[in-house]
């Protein structure tokens, strides 16, 4: 879900140039590779890099087909109109999750950091019951748009498009969790050759500045 709106924009541009059409279905991380493993006739899949490791190593997507294409940092966010909490350093952003009435993350693999990162303060015991995991598919930004969540955790690029949210700013760059995510031909496929050719265009110069319009840094 992190990568949709630079994919829709880096697809538009590709399909102008080359005259194929290309459709994207946007779903969440694990559904994705669930339904790929499961051997669903799609071309290609874009996931973060070890999901796409996995599926390289299950026989789902072709073994050198991987392409890395942006880097994806994340940001936190607050409801739009409440107050913005210090997070400019390693122990401003620990004060400010344990001041936090509750605290938001994804399914994904920022997700996943994060909850490291929280045991390795030591403060996962003292978050219990204030940790709410976004439902896959579901943006984090929204629970805190909804007032459910008063901190929360995700992609920059999910945020930072997001409607009754603040974004504070990117994690310090101290704990930064950055998600290196990529494509892959899919085993199935019959389009192998229009996929490598959508690939080369994203992971290529042109595609650079859309990639930073969305968040997002070339990989």
């Amino acid at each position: 879900m992190a990568t949709r709106q630079v994919l829709a924009e880096l697809v538009a541009a590709y399909e102008q140039r080359s005259g194929s059409t290309v459709r994207i279905e946007a779903v969440g991380g694990v559904d994705a590779a669930k339904r790929v493993q499961a051997g669903e006739p799609f071309d290609v899949v874009f996931l973060a890099s070890d999901a796409i490791d996995k599926l390289v190593a299950a026989g789902s997507v072709v073994a050198g087909t991987k392409v890395d294409l942006v880097l994806s940092p994340v940001a936190v966010a607050v409801r739009a109109g409440t107050p913005h909490p210090d997070i400019g350093s390693e122990d401003a952003l620990r004060r400010a999750v344990l001041a936090a009435e509750s605290v938001g993350y994804s399914t994904g693999p920022s997700g996943v950091a994060l909850l490291r990162q929280f045991e390795r303060w030591g403060v996962a015991a003292q978050l219990q019951g204030r940790i709410v995991q976004a439902p896959p598919g579901v943006p984090v930004g929204a629970l805190v748009a909804r007032g459910e969540v008063a901190l929360g955790f995700q992609q920059l690029s999910e945020l930072m498009n997001l409607e009754g949210i603040d974004v504070v700013g990117p994690l310090p760059e101290a704990v930064q969790i950055v998600t290196t995510f990529s494509a892959g031909l899919c085993a199935g496929s019959l389009q192998s050759e229009t996929v490598r050719s959508l690939l080369e265009f994203m992971a290529s110069p042109e595609a650079e500045q859309a990639k930073r319009r969305h968040g997002m840094e070339p990989a």
